[in-house]
């Protein structure tokens, strides 16, 4: 068994390795990236090939958890707002293991597959509970929502907060892995390339009603036309032109405001090549009336 202080020193190790992988702008982990972790010229695998419930050898408490595309069962919340992930069926190390993890308030990491062979990471992940009979292991998603009382005495706006943190902790890693894929890590109304500059931008946002966390709800935007379509001073139709707002495009600035705003009014956005990611006419019809306004 490997000493608890380098057990925790390639657990905080791993999560350094992922924010690095993230930092590049990539949302998405590859089967191949995931198997090939290494730590100081030592390979360990971050997941199982087969099984959920991943225990690298010399690990006295579960490194990750992994739900596949055939699960049926994946992302389900409870009242509390953690994930319900299922004991493995055989009762021994597995489960024994995840079951430890909860007792020594381990951090873990729980990866969920998005295409064969592709998964969004969601860390530190912690287990807060274990329900025997029904088979189930309670992982919370987000550090903070570990210290929340009973929800039953939960006050309303500490209710409100752990909804919206856990909805945006489930749905944007994979939103953005997904808006990214479709249009091929490439501005859509600029054409920059670099992901890392780039954002998974919502047409309707959360809170609107139509704001689902879906392709057809998004467009990869750098970050300075995203700032601008959500502080409507650009807005798109929903025949896919770009409108840049009329005191701004009589203002005079720098090469910045010209060739980074002015220049894009009048400009078709670069669309997917699959036509069901196309960007909703609905909702950015909804969106444009709002920056006609």
């Amino acid at each position: 068994m490997r000493a608890v202080e380098e057990q925790e020193a390639i657990r905080a190790d791993i999560f350094r390795w992922l924010d690095a992988h993230l930092a590049t702008g990539q949302a998405e982990f590859t089967h191949t990236q995931l198997k090939n972790y290494t730590y100081l010229g030592e390979r360990i695998p971050l997941k199982d090939g087969q099984k959920g419930i991943w225990n690298p050898k010399g690990f006295s408490s579960t490194l990750s958890i992994t739900t596949s595309l055939k699960d049926q069962y994946a992302d389900v919340l409870g009242d509390d707002f953690s994930l319900k992930y299922s004991y493995q069926s055989k009762d021994g190390g597995d489960n024994v293991k995840l079951r430890r993890a909860m007792e020594t308030h381990t951090p873990l990491v729980y990866f969920k597959a998005i295409r064969v062979g592709t998964y969004v990471a969601y860390y530190p992940a912690y287990v807060v509970g274990a329900d025997d009979t029904l088979r189930k292991f309670s992982v919370a998603l987000d550090e903070s929502l570990r210290f929340f009382s009973d929800p039953a005495e939960m006050t309303y706006d500490q209710r409100r907060y752990a909804e919206r943190t856990i909805k945006q902790r489930l749905h944007q890693p994979v939103f953005r892995a997904r808006v990214m894929r479709a249009y091929a890590s490439t501005c859509a109304v600029c054409l920059l390339k670099h992901a890392d500059l780039l954002d998974a931008a919502h047409i309707l946002g959360d809170a609107e009603e139509g704001g689902f966390a879906t392709v057809s709800n998004g467009m990869a935007l750098c970050k300075l036309h995203h700032a601008a379509y959500d502080r409507n001073l650009m807005g798109i139709t929903p025949d896919f032109e770009v409108r840049v707002d009329a005191e701004l495009l009589d203002e005079v600035d720098g090469p910045m405001l010209r060739h980074g705003l002015q220049d894009m009014h009048g400009r078709r956005l670069q669309l997917p090549k699959n036509a069901k990611d196309f960007p909703s006419a609905d909702a950015l019809a909804i969106r444009f009336a709002q920056f006609a306004a």
